[in-house]
């Protein structure tokens, strides 16, 4: 063996173990109670050396603890728990991101959205929305006023007419606007082998004003994926499994933080019954019919200023 290969086969040095006792404790044996033992996985985290992260894992601890002494949770309902969690994680591939399809059925990606965009909606910036488990990678850069729907798609024609500004109404020029949504038939194409590949699916830039057009076809409601563990959930809660009508959005420009959101069609009856909870504040919007029955939607998406993030893609 090489001295590289040698060096390659050892295992890193890991930090030196901590017992979960402070110095000079005694080191006593931990006594057999709720609040004892809480105290010492909470002492077992003061090494972490990230504070943030430290910050999370302290908050996360003691509000899993006090969620178990709470229900009184026993063993056998954590090894359904544990193997609730295993599952989702075999059940996430090409085609749904079963994380975070569960983040989004109980409102966590929601909640989390908001509170990153508390400032921005303080000040009259678009209200996010999730991103979901079905944006994809390298989504095809098109021209602006391009049709997204290939051709045979069926469903009512859809002109949209969007503007990317800043939160005190200036154009932004050159942001990136990705796109995307489910066909009339209620499924993404990837979900969908009569599908053209990237169907439905775009990539445009704004113009100085800050514009942005494309052509579609209206967009329907669907159900959520329910052929795994997040379906088991919701059979169990009783829960309705429809999404309304939307199209996705990220929007994303030097200067500003990256916008996620969608825009959902207010005459769709399950607007008001969104089973991932994200058809809030002003993100409902008319689809109005045009006098040769195709119908047109108009927006502006706000941006707050900040840094720009690429958001993790849950799909290739």
């Amino acid at each position: 063996m090489n001295e590289s290969a040698r060096v390659a086969a050892v295992p890193p040095t890991l930090p030196e173990a901590d017992t979960g006792f402070e110095p000079g404790d005694g080191h006593e044996a931990l006594a057999a109670t709720p609040e004892a033992l809480l105290q010492a996985v909470l002492a077992a985290n003061r090494r972490t050396t990230n504070p943030r992260l430290r910050q999370i894992l302290d908050a996360l601890l003691r509000h899993l603890h006090a969620f178990a002494l709470e229900v009184g949770l026993s063993y056998q309902e954590l090894e359904v728990g544990l193997d609730f969690l295993v599952r989702i994680g075999k059940a996430t591939g090409p085609e749904k991101h079963e994380g975070i399809l569960l983040a989004d059925i109980l409102g966590l990606a929601t909640l989390v959205g908001l509170i990153d965009a508390k400032q921005a909606l303080a000040a009259g910036g678009t209200e996010p929305a999730l991103i979901g488990p079905f944006w994809r990678a390298a989504q095809p850069l098109r021209e602006n006023g391009a049709h997204i729907a290939e051709e045979g798609t069926p469903g009512e024609r859809l002109f949209v007419n969007g503007r990317v500004l800043s939160l005190d109404g200036k154009p932004i020029a050159n942001a990136r606007v990705e796109t995307w949504q489910a066909s009339p038939g209620g499924l993404y194409e990837n979900q969908d082998p009569d599908q053209v590949d990237m169907n439905l699916r775009g990539r445009f830039e704004t113009d100085a004003d800050g514009r942005f057009s494309f052509r579609s076809v209206r967009p329907s409601g669907y159900a959520v994926p329910v052929d795994g563990p997040c379906g088991e959930l919701l059979h169990a809660q009783r829960r309705a499994i429809m999404r309304p009508a939307h199209l996705h959005f990220i929007v994303m420009a030097n200067g500003y933080k990256t916008l996620a959101t969608q825009i959902f069609d207010a005459e769709d009856p399950n607007a008001y019954r969104d089973v991932v909870f994200g058809a809030v504040g002003s993100l409902l919007h008319r689809f109005e019919r045009q006098p040769d029955d195709s119908f047109r939607l108009d927006l502006d998406l706000k941006l707050e200023p900040g840094t720009m993030r690429v958001p993790m893609c849950p799909l290739p």
